[in-house]
């Protein structure tokens, strides 16, 4: 009898919730249509407003977070709406519940990765780099190629890829070599100690400001000092400026067009730049050095 009875309600229990399914089944279609549309719009949304923006800015990063926080929003937003349709009101309320408390775990759980994305935001916004930048950044030297949420890729000189934590990039020094397109090089030249200093530095620093690709203003001004005195040699420091965003290449080939300048204008004007002397000392009952000559 208590068997029948139990079977009875079992019955009517899953009469009841299908009947109740059964009701709820055009909003639940309705619901999975919404969120089917959600995705859709907020795809479309995303990729319309990352064009309006990149024509505004042409940081990509920006761009790129901003399309994200759209379409992600849209998508939230979708599937709520899509739950009250439904008449899952309930399951909204209870999902962000769930997903702030969540958040606060997955925090304390991946705390590198939020850092990293939360400076990777901080960088959008406020940062001392874009792409394409020379940088360096610890002891890592290189051209900045990506900038994502949770690390930037640099380029090496000698050709590795390395990708640095943001987390790393806000509380390490930058220094970007690139940032206006400015940079100063400097060498040192040796000229004999009875050449004339001053003719020497005349003639050095008009070979260099004539030099194409060189930066001569009241900002960035080029000039020639005596820097040491060596062996055998009074040497001149060359210090110029040049603009140019390919910091190993274009600056490389500058200077050596510099120096070759320099190098040609010195010999052209009768100084002379003399090589190093080497001193010889004789010990014990050495009197005479051994010389062959083949």
């Amino acid at each position: 009898m208590n068997l029948n009875n139990t079977l009875q309600k079992v019955q009517s229990a899953l009469i009841t919730y299908w009947n109740e399914f059964l009701a709820h089944v055009p909003g639940i279609l309705i619901a999975i249509l919404i969120v089917i549309i959600g995705f859709l719009l907020s795809n479309l949304i995303s990729s319309i407003f990352q064009t309006t923006i990149s024509k505004r800015t042409k940081d990509p990063l920006i761009t790129n977070f901003l399309g994200k926080t759209v379409k992600y929003g849209l998508i939230v937003l979708a599937i709520i709406f899509a739950l009250n349709i439904a008449g899952l009101g309930y399951v909204a309320t209870g999902f962000i519940t769930a997903a702030g408390a969540s958040a606060v775990i997955i925090g304390f759980a991946f705390k590198d990765i939020g850092e990293n994305f939360i400076s990777g935001v901080i960088l959008s916004f406020n940062r001392p780099f874009d792409v394409n930048d020379t940088v360096l950044i610890g002891d890592i030297f290189g051209k900045v190629k990506m900038i994502e949420f949770r690390h930037s890729k640099l380029k090496t000189f000698d050709g590795r890829d390395v990708y640095i934590p943001n987390s790393d990039i806000i509380k390490k020094p930058v220094f970007n070599y690139t940032e206006d397109g400015y940079y100063r090089i400097d060498f040192t030249v040796g000229i004999d100690y009875n050449d004339d200093v001053e003719l020497a530095k005349k003639v050095i620093i008009k070979s260099v400001v004539d030099t194409p690709g060189v930066i001569d203003t009241s900002e960035h001004k080029c000039f020639v000092v005596v820097d040491s005195l060596g062996t055998s040699t009074v040497n001149l420091k060359v210090l110029f400026w040049t603009k140019t965003m390919e910091y190993k290449r274009g600056a490389s080939e500058i200077k050596s067009d510099v120096v070759k300048n320099v190098k040609n204008v010195i010999m052209n004007n009768g100084l002379n730049m003399p090589s190093d002397i080497t001193e010889v000392k004789l010990y014990n009952s050495q009197k005479e050095i051994p010389i062959s000559v083949n």
